[in-house]
């Protein structure tokens, strides 16, 4: 009955116009900003490590290290296993587009989110809900507002958790044998540990962990992709050739793989969805711009380089599998084979799912001299490997997840005391945590519907928002590239923007410059 339901909600969220619809939109920003994901390549990185911060908000990298919490996890990994499996090679190179074209939505809600940013409670607090509230205004900018926040509140604090636990609990017990309960039990006391400390303890340890693990797992895959390096052209030409077809096996399959590769995509990378905003509204910079550009530049990092990586180390394995778009008499999708194997569990069922085990199997066999033994019951290095990267990079994920949801909680809950707020904070903290247990110990299927109902939801609220309210972005990057070029290099480009086209900006408006030249007066 949940899973009938599940699936008939599922299958109106996800339908092709928010599929295409990311896209489309991916591309006619990118037009409208002049392709800035290139033009600007070498600006997000200079901005990144950027050293602006205050006691009010974190520093551009500490917030791309939250950002990229979110942005990295499961779906850098699984989520590229089933994205293969589903829609063949040619997948991944749809995965890149909705990346590459996806970098112009990140800039737009992130800077949306800087520009209507608010200061409450001593910290910086942003994000879609707040955007949609000031940007629209009047009363459908209020209740739209709060749409969003509630939605957000119930995917990141309850849908989206299950389906990094769960990966993260599959992979342990494949690699040591540790039951689900146990790792359950695990993560509610680690994440216990840290969301009870704030905002602050959360950027901490994202930034400890976020690039540590990164660099990690793409290490990993230099290694793995030089040790067979003379199969690497031939793979690249392998996910072009399938993405528009031109491959027999994958001919047929054309739009399952574009769907797949823009939902992974999006599931991977977020952009687009409303998450990043949240991470984005936190950092303390001069101008709105600037936290784009380093937002943008983290859907790179997650998609072009970490599910690249994935990618890769699945093709080289030969062992993944695509489906032809039927289904078999139990209802499971029906497989073709091309070089590669059919995967069986234990009870006889073909593994579709898109399991970590298929890249756990490329490295096995890069690091095993060509051999492997494509088997959920071996643990070779590989899946040690995989086990610990699911791990950081789910485990970091959850966190921002719920930093997302206790933005939302304070913006639903600002017009009520304090005890309120802390109150639902505190609801919202058990009920991430339980549910993270209950996605740990649930089966796969049902995890990804959930966190991908959670997805599909936010983004059709999000991708309408910033339509409707794109105009100050991009007049802030136009301003932001002529500041750039009078000041020159090493000079501070400052936001000062016009009343009458963003009257609800009161940050920039009203606090920030106040606080310049305050400023002004203690140096002087």
């Amino acid at each position: 009955m949940l899973e009938g339901l599940l699936t008939w909600f599922y299958d109106i969220v996800w339908s092709k116009p928010l599929v295409y619809g990311l896209l489309i939109t991916g591309v006619l920003f990118s037009l409208m900003m002049r392709f800035f994901q290139v033009r600007h390549f070498k600006e997000m990185i200079r901005l990144m490590f950027q050293g602006e911060k205050s006691p009010t908000g974190i520093s551009s990298f500490q917030a791309i290290a939250l950002s990229l919490a979110g942005r990295v996890g499961t779906g850098n990994i699984v989520g590229v296993s089933t994205a293969i499996f589903i829609g063949g090679p040619g997948a991944v190179f749809w995965m890149w587009a909705t990346a590459f074209l996806g970098a112009s939505s990140a800039f737009i809600e992130s800077t949306l989110g800087q520009i209507y940013k608010r200061e409450e409670k001593g910290q910086y607090r942003g994000g879609p809900a707040f955007y949609i509230e000031y940007g629209i205004k009047g009363k459908l900018g209020k209740v739209y507002g709060l749409i969003f926040a509630i939605v957000t509140v119930i995917s990141v604090g309850l849908l989206l958790p299950g389906v990094q636990s769960n990966a993260i609990a599959s992979s342990m017990k494949n690699a040591f044998r540790l039951e689900p309960w146990i790792i359950a039990i695990f993560l509610a006391v680690l994440l216990a540990l840290i969301i009870f400390g704030g905002i602050k303890w959360i950027a901490n340890a994202a930034t400890a962990i976020v690039p540590f693990m990164a660099i990690a797992y793409i290490i990993m895959a230099v290694i793995i992709i030089f040790l067979n390096i003379e199969q690497v052209p031939g793979l690249i030409a392998l996910i072009f050739k399938s993405a528009f077809g031109m491959q027999a096996a994958f001919g047929g399959i054309l739009g399952a793989m574009i769907e797949i590769g823009v939902k992974r995509g999006l599931y991977s990378n977020e952009a687009g969805q409303g998450t990043g905003p949240h991470a984005a509204s936190a950092a303390e910079v001069s101008h709105p711009a600037k936290q784009g550009l380093v937002q943008a530049f983290s859907v790179y990092v997650d998609t072009l380089f970490v599910c690249s990586a994935t990618a890769l180390i699945i093709l080289l394995s030969g062992t993944y599998n695509v489906t032809d778009g039927g289904t078999t008499s139990s209802g499971k999708p029906s497989m073709i084979k091309d070089n590669g194997i059919f995967v069986e569990m234990s009870n006889g069922d073909k593994d579709y799912s898109g399991t970590a085990m298929y890249a756990q199997a490329g490295i096995d066999k890069a690091l095993q001299g060509g051999s492997y033994h494509f088997d959920p019951a071996f643990s070779g290095i590989g899946s040690y490997f995989i086990a610990f990267a699911l791990f950081f990079f789910a485990f970091t994920t959850i966190l921002a997840y719920y930093y997302i949801a206790e933005t939302n909680i304070t913006y639903l809950t600002r017009k009520g005391t304090g005890r309120t707020t802390f109150f639902w904070i505190n609801v919202t903290r058990v009920v991430l945590i339980a549910a993270t247990v209950y996605g740990a110990v649930k089966t796969a299927d049902i995890a990804w519907m959930m966190g991908d109902l959670g997805v599909g939801m936010m983004a059709w609220l999000n991708i309408i928002a910033i339509w409707i309210l794109h105009k100050p972005a991009i007049q802030a990057l136009k301003d932001y590239e002529l500041q750039k070029k009078q000041l020159g290099s090493g000079k501070k480009a400052i936001y000062k923007p016009d009343p009458k086209k963003v009257p609800n900006a009161v940050f920039w408006l009203k606090d920030y410059p106040q606080r310049l030249a305050k400023q002004k007066i203690d140096e002087s």
